[in-house]
């Protein structure tokens, strides 16, 4: 008899290649969702090839050529697209190497505040009583101040720089993952599969991230989207108020901080590095809301 049962086929309905293919079904018909991941993933190329796109060094001056205008623009060259700023450097160029920057403080940012998040959600909704309750307080003495000040407090502590101004990030982004896993938690550890394998004799540890995590990534992976985009939105603000990245680096933010003296004298220098924040962003926020569509059952359409 345990023989025939171990047997039985999985049914091909909630195989991995059928759940796939209703995922994509449900994410493309949101259009604006579509839109967003080919501009998403049209940037990741940008920022792998940047070497091979860029027309010039992000870091390289061209002293007779300092700010040069966009090509259309009377003035302006075809040596420089996008024009040049204060001391010569070719804003295109800048540009592009600075996708790799914001490609980066997403990945670090939300790898950071998604693993130590998703670990302390675990342990708060798993345990629940008082351990649950201290967890809870501290996330929610972090989630009352407002995330980018608390942001700028922690850099200005730990000091100016990209590597602190990412660690700021995360462990301001981390309590939304932390409420977010121990709320999926709690709905899920008193499940009949849960109470199954709890009696079978798994582990505390195998419990939480074998059994329950698995069938909580559908909400965690939606946040994780969204914080991307904060992540970026967040460190090219600290860019730009002199705490993140520091010059020459070509990040978005600290290009903003080095043209904004400029606003009215060349544009050229505000507006592109503001457009290239403002596309991304909008981007990975229509992916979330794509991803919300396809993962959450309850919004699907019939």
């Amino acid at each position: 008899m345990t023989d025939k049962i171990m047997s039985v086929e999985i049914p091909n309905d909630v195989t991995w290649g059928k759940r796939l293919a209703d995922f994509w079904f449900y994410f493309k018909v949101n259009r604006g969702a579509v839109i967003g991941l080919c501009f998403f993933i049209a940037l990741i190329l940008v920022a792998i090839f940047a070497p091979l796109i860029a027309p010039h060094s992000p870091i390289q001056q061209f002293r007779d050529a300092m700010k040069v205008p966009p090509f259309w623009e009377a003035g302006g060259s075809t040596k420089f697209l996008l024009g040049t700023d204060a001391v010569g450097r070719d804003i295109l160029s800048r540009l592009i190497y600075g996708s790799r920057y914001s490609l980066f403080i997403g990945v670090v940012v939300v790898t950071l505040s998604m693993g130590t998040g998703v670990t302390i959600g675990l342990v708060a909704g798993f345990f629940g009583g008082t351990v649950d309750t201290l967890i809870m307080r501290v996330m929610d003495i972090i989630l009352a101040f407002p995330s980018l000040i608390l942001a700028l407090v922690l850099v200005a502590v730990l000091g100016p720089g990209l590597t602190n101004a990412m660690i700021a990030i995360a462990l301001v982004l981390q309590p939304h993952f932390a409420r977010l896993t121990r709320a999926a938690v709690m709905a899920e550890k008193n499940r009949e599969y849960v109470i199954a394998a709890k009696l079978a004799g798994a582990s505390k540890l195998r419990l939480m991230f074998k059994t329950i995590l698995p069938n909580c990534t559908g909400p965690l992976i939606v946040q994780a989207t969204l914080s991307f985009s904060n992540a970026i939105l967040d460190a090219a603000a600290l860019g730009f108020l002199g705490q993140g990245a520091q010059p020459p680096t070509p990040e978005w933010g600290t290009m903003l901080a080095e043209a904004r003296e400029f606003i009215t004298s060349a544009w050229w220098m505000v507006t592109f590095p503001g457009l290239a924040i403002l596309l991304t962003v909008l981007a990975i926020n229509l992916m979330g809301d794509g991803l919300r569509d396809a993962l959450d059952p309850k919004l699907k359409r019939s």
